[in-house]
């Protein structure tokens, strides 16, 4: 069953609209896409985890060694903080710019500084990993940046877009669609 409307999906139902995504507030940060099956299904595993390691730390607990229990307490809040930032990682928009979420950085840059939003063919790091693949990748030029001003917002073979093409693509547009119409205001 889906449901329309917890996703930014739903935008592209409606084909007559030419805005980049209907939202009322423009100025909230807004993921334009669902994170993927492979970044789910980790955070799934890692909030699994650390509901044993809690159950653990209940049964440490229980056996009068407090220590033990505040350490698996740590760790599994440590696993949980860890879960919960991996579904954040992504690409971000709003009405102020663009930002590109890590795991442990978050960089984000003003509409004023884009000079383009393009996909290109180029090779790519495979879920993040070491290996480079042939795929595509959205890039943001920066505007008078020193050196190489480009920033990889997106590829298809990361977790969220891994064997999935249509969502890249929709993603994509979706992005540069903003990028376009904020550009054009900055």
């Amino acid at each position: 069953m889906p449901l329309p409307f917890l996703t930014a999906d739903r935008a592209f139902d409606d084909a007559a609209l030419d805005a980049a995504l209907p939202f009322d507030d423009r100025d909230q940060w807004r993921r334009p896409y669902r994170p993927g099956p492979w970044r789910v299904g980790v955070a799934a595993l890692l909030l699994l985890l650390a509901s044993y390691i809690l159950f653990a730390a209940v049964i440490i607990a229980f056996a009068d060694r407090l220590a033990g229990a505040a350490i698996c307490t740590g760790l599994a809040l440590l696993i949980v903080a860890g879960a919960l930032r991996l579904l954040r990682v992504g690409t971000w928009v709003s009405a102020r710019g663009v930002r590109r979420v890590g795991f442990l950085r978050t960089r984000t840059v003003p509409w004023e500084q884009v000079e383009a939003v393009r996909t290109a063919q180029q090779p790519v790091r495979w879920l993040g990993l070491p290996r480079t693949v042939q795929g595509q990748a959205l890039i943001l030029v920066r505007r008078g940046a020193a050196g190489d001003g480009q920033q990889l917002l997106l590829t298809d073979r990361n977790a969220d877009f891994l064997a999935r093409h249509e969502a890249f693509n929709r993603a994509a547009d979706s992005i540069e669609v903003w990028a376009d119409e904020y550009r054009a205001t900055a």
